[in-house]
């Protein structure tokens, strides 16, 4: 009898833990839960400081944005968003740490961030070994979302931005349709990832169009003195120069050009946008420029205008630059998915994710195609006395 009475109340111990265990809500989760608590956690892993954190700060202004306005409609699932910063610092490995402490420690559900390609790229492992959704603002090389060894899916990796090969066609059938360029000189940042993609789709649709790389020039992040590359370029005497650089580099660039007599147009991608840029290049010097970006402050669609006012109004009547609309969708993004999943569990937001479809952000209309990216437009600027005008709207 004792034994019987001893295997009874086994039986029932381990039914009372299994029922325990059953217990457990949607969102409730080993690492990224919020159970009990009366938020939903999302991090942002930013460029706060170091040499992109003009982008940072942009992309967390638009975060901070996009969180306000779901909180006063009431929030998602019942709970408030809860927006948690952690600086990056504008390295791969700070990106990397700062991930992990939002996962382990501060139980996010999803992380928004990087903002540049190269710290971002820091990121993904974690998300992936993980299983906790990533959605960077603006991470625009492919390999964050596709394994460039293997050519696999990183499943738990997604994007707000459109991608470089897009970015670079577009830029190269602007200078040979517009521009009327039939010569190039590609000057690129060799320490970055985002610059060295931007390159070889350039070139390639570029040389495909006709026109002729007369060379390819190179400098490194944090270099400042310019003059001897630029000294071959003016020999060149190309068309036009692409320079798919980090504003901090291309302001430099640019004034060192200007002041040499090189008065061709430069162009480039998204990673001039910021408003130092023209604090460091000078407004004059950015006079015939052009850059690839996510949207225009000037785009007369009614998602553009009221983003751009309540943006200025929450940031003392600062228009917001592209960054600024792209950490506003990636936060978008994250809420969109957890209320269709109806679930902050991490294998159901990140399938949401996936199945995007067809959602009106900031910066265009957004469908998830089969790689995690954002089918979308991309927009040309120009430069006018240190200003981007709007030049050119192109769909995919």
């Amino acid at each position: 009898m004792k034994k019987i009475g001893a295997i009874l109340l086994t039986a029932l111990l381990a039914g009372g833990l299994l029922a325990g265990c059953g217990n457990k809500t949607d969102n409730t989760t080993a690492e990224g839960g919020n159970a009990g608590g009366g938020t939903i956690k999302i991090g942002a892993d930013l460029e706060l400081t170091g040499g992109q954190a003009s982008f940072g700060d942009s992309a967390l202004k638009g975060a901070k944005l996009a969180v306000k306005e779901i909180n006063d409609a009431g929030g998602i699932l019942g709970k408030k968003l809860e927006l948690i910063e952690a600086d990056n610092a504008s390295k791969s490995e700070e990106a990397t740490r700062a991930a992990q402490k939002l996962i382990t420690t501060n139980k996010v559900v999803a992380i928004i961030g990087a903002t540049t390609s190269t710290n971002t790229l820091g990121i993904v492992p974690v998300a992936q070994e993980k299983g906790i959704p990533l959605v960077s603002s603006s991470a625009t090389n492919p390999k964050v979302t596709v394994d460039e060894r293997t050519g696999d899916l990183n499943e738990w990796v997604f994007r707000a931005s459109f991608i470089d090969p897009f970015q670079g066609e577009v830029m190269a059938n602007f200078a040979k349709d517009t521009l009327k360029a039939k010569t190039a000189v590609i000057y690129t940042d060799a320490s970055s990832d985002y610059s060295k993609g931007l390159q070889t789709f350039f070139k390639a649709t570029f040389t495909k169009n006709g026109g002729s790389i007369l060379s390819e020039e190179s400098y490194q992040q944090k270099d400042s003195d310019f003059k001897a590359v630029l000294t071959r370029i003016k020999e060149a005497n190309p068309d036009v120069i692409y320079l798919p650089g980090y504003y901090e580099e291309v302001g430099k660039i640019v004034k060192q050009a200007r002041e040499m007599g090189i008065t061709v147009p430069f162009m480039g991608g998204d990673g001039w946008d910021s408003p130092q840029l023209a604090e460091i290049a000078g407004a004059d010097a950015l006079n015939n420029t052009f850059m690839s970006n996510h949207y225009s402050p000037e785009d007369s669609s009614p998602e553009v205008k009221s983003f751009v006012d309540a943006f200025k109004a929450a940031n003392g009547d600062h228009v917001p630059d592209g960054m600024a609309a792209l950490g506003y969708d990636a936060v978008k993004l994250v809420a969109d998915a957890i209320t269709r999943a109806d679930s902050t569990e991490p294998e159901k937001l990140k399938d949401a994710l996936a199945g995007t479809k067809d959602l009106q952000l900031a910066t265009g209309k957004i469908t998830m195609n089969e790689t995690h990216d954002p089918v979308k437009a991309a927009v040309v600027l120009k430069f006018v006395d240190g200003v981007q005008t709007f030049e050119a709207k192109v769909n995919p």
